[in-house]
């Protein structure tokens, strides 16, 4: 059974902690679908002031949903299109302080005030991005683009990714 965690107030050490519990549950797993659903319950219960967490995969050139924790979601977002859309396309981090204020933003829940995305790249390829949204606007900082991208990193190696 999985322990509960008291997550350190800290993002740096909160970071440092997720990255360490990440690799110990995908250390002898390579499905990318049971880690990516451990993933997103993990983010879930430990980053506060957020009301969404979860994948997109590329398939057939397009992001579809994936594992997530967080209300019901688009399930097909275009390359290029919104905030998950333009990393994919951009191969570049999103980091939105007001999606309001995103060009051609995706609002799957009205709630979502601001939203990080982090392209996830395996041997040099999209294969999907990490999309986090907040009800509270400006939530996510440089410790969370680093620490998230730090618990890409660890998946991307992790998993065993289609061809």
């Amino acid at each position: 059974m999985w322990a509960e965690t008291a997550y350190p107030g800290e993002k740096k050490q909160m970071y440092e902690l997720l990255a360490r519990q990440l690799s110990g549950l995908v250390e002898e797993e390579r499905e990318r679908i049971p880690n990516l659903a451990n993933a997103s319950a993990l983010l879930a219960g430990a980053l506060e002031q957020i009301n969404w967490a979860g994948f997109y995969l590329m398939k057939d050139g397009m992001l579809v949903l994936g594992p997530f924790q967080g209300k019901p979601a688009c399930i097909r977002i275009p390359v290029g299109r919104g905030v998950c859309g333009t990393a994919a396309k951009t191969l570049q981090i999103q980091r939105v302080a007001d999606v309001h204020l995103f060009p051609g933003h995706i609002a799957c829940d009205a709630q979502s005030q601001s939203e990080i995305v982090i392209p996830m790249l395996a041997q040099g390829r999209l294969v999907g991005v990490l999309d986090i949204d907040s009800p509270v606007t400006n939530r996510f900082d440089e410790q969370d683009e680093q620490g998230l991208q730090t618990l890409v990193d660890i998946l991307t190696r992790a998993c065993q990714w289609p061809a």
